[in-house]
């Protein structure tokens, strides 16, 4: 291995990658595990570390003029009943070459590892012209990229290259699928529920609509290289539960695959309302930060995929081949979001590399071997060294 993390600094990184999983961090309650991280930071002697205007943790080291940035995100979705679980969703218990709880594959193996490897980067040397940023953002689960929007234009930096730490079972990734999420909503008349004919039923109107949603999604699936929609959720306003409904909404997800295109889905949408006293719109959400910042997040994003002879790419063959002495065997090609949406939409390269299945992520055990832990962190290292 050209560069490698030390044992007992392995060590400590288990300890705290144990820690954060114990430290719960729902989506919008991250505060604690922000602490938690910042303190890491500051007892690995980054040169820069504090919590910004919306809750995101952000440490730096070095002070090059090539920025390399990797970002992980704190939050994690509901752990749900802890009786169905084989272990306390939040002990970190160690069991079968395992650490089960709920963040230890999404994300908090990447995070940790990346927090460990860019202070390992320091104290060897690596930074000579380089300066390395880590975050560990807010709220992702729901919202992909506007911590990183928000990071971006606050710290006004422009990375050079970045990485994204979510789960890829220590596998090169070099892309995920877009994805847009709209609302549809039906418009009816609202009359008494005893003189239904005088009225219009909203959602009535909207039933032909999701059949269409429905045909859809066949069409898509028949054909290769589409992607999927999903219709998440309905409901439906009326004066009381005696009346006729006045209006009607669904919520769509529709996944893009590689060629796919935002325009292409706009047409899509048209189609589905086409005939129908009905109107679709982008799906925005809005969340509020554990510090208190609204985040708007804006759901249209296409699919991406960086080349295998960029320079990025291969740099990180580079590392694979220092870490576990070989070329890699394949790449992964993500089908879920993640934050690469706001630097690819930036032009900045950008590519993925984190440990644990993705495929356990949001599910009860889910679990990760600590040994993939520390290889993603020696890999991070690695990568540091090789740009």
């Amino acid at each position: 291995m050209k560069h490698s993390v030390p044992a007992q600094t392995e060590n400590d990184l288990i300890d705290f990658y144990r820690n954060a999983i114990r430290t719960r961090s729902y989506s919008n309650q991250e505060g604690d595990i922000a602490v938690l991280i910042l303190k890491e930071m500051e007892k690995l002697g980054y040169d820069e570390c504090y919590i910004d205007r919306v809750g995101n943790v952000v440490g730096r080291v070095g002070s090059g003029k090539k920025i390399i940035h990797f970002d992980s995100h704190m939050d994690t979705v509901n752990a749900g009943d802890p009786a169905l679980w084989d272990h306390p969703p939040f002990s970190a218990d160690y069991a079968d070459e395992y650490i089960y709880g709920r963040g230890s594959v999404d994300m908090k193996g990447g995070l940790s590892a990346s927090v460990y490897a860019a202070a390992e980067a320091k104290k060897q040397g690596l930074l000579d012209g380089k300066t390395v940023y880590v975050t560990t953002t807010v709220c992702e689960e729901d919202c992909d990229g506007v911590n990183l929007i928000n990071f971006y234009k606050d710290s006004g930096i422009k990375p050079n290259f970045v990485f994204i730490c979510e789960p890829s079972y220590n596998v090169i990734t070099l892309g995920h699928n877009g994805k847009m999420q709209v609302r549809i909503r039906t418009q009816g008349i609202s009359a008494h529920g005893s003189a239904p004919e005088k009225g219009v039923n909203a959602v009535y109107e909207m039933a032909e609509i999701i059949t269409r949603v429905d045909e859809l999604n066949k069409r898509l699936q028949k054909t290769e290289g589409k992607g999927t929609v999903v219709l998440s959720k309905i409901s439906s306003v009326a004066a009381s539960l005696n009346a006729v409904p006045s209006e009607c909404e669904i919520y769509l997800d529709r996944r893009l695959r590689l060629g796919e295109t935002i325009e292409d889905v706009k047409k899509e949408m048209d189609a589905l309302v086409e005939g129908k006293p009905a109107k679709w719109e982008l799906g925005v959400l809005k969340e509020t930060s554990w510090k208190g910042e609204e985040l708007v997040y804006l759901p249209e994003h296409d699919p991406w995929k960086i080349a295998e002879d960029a320079e990025l790419t291969k740099a990180c063959i580079r590392a694979y081949e220092d870490v576990f002495g070989e070329k890699p065997k394949k790449f992964e090609f993500w089908d879920f979001g993640t934050n690469a949406v706001v630097p690819v939409s930036m032009g900045i390269p950008t590519i993925g590399f984190g440990p644990g299945e993705y495929k356990l992520a949001h599910m009860i055990n889910e679990r990760c071997r600590p040994e993939q832990v520390k290889e993603a962190a020696n890999f991070y290292l690695n990568t540091i060294a090789e740009l």
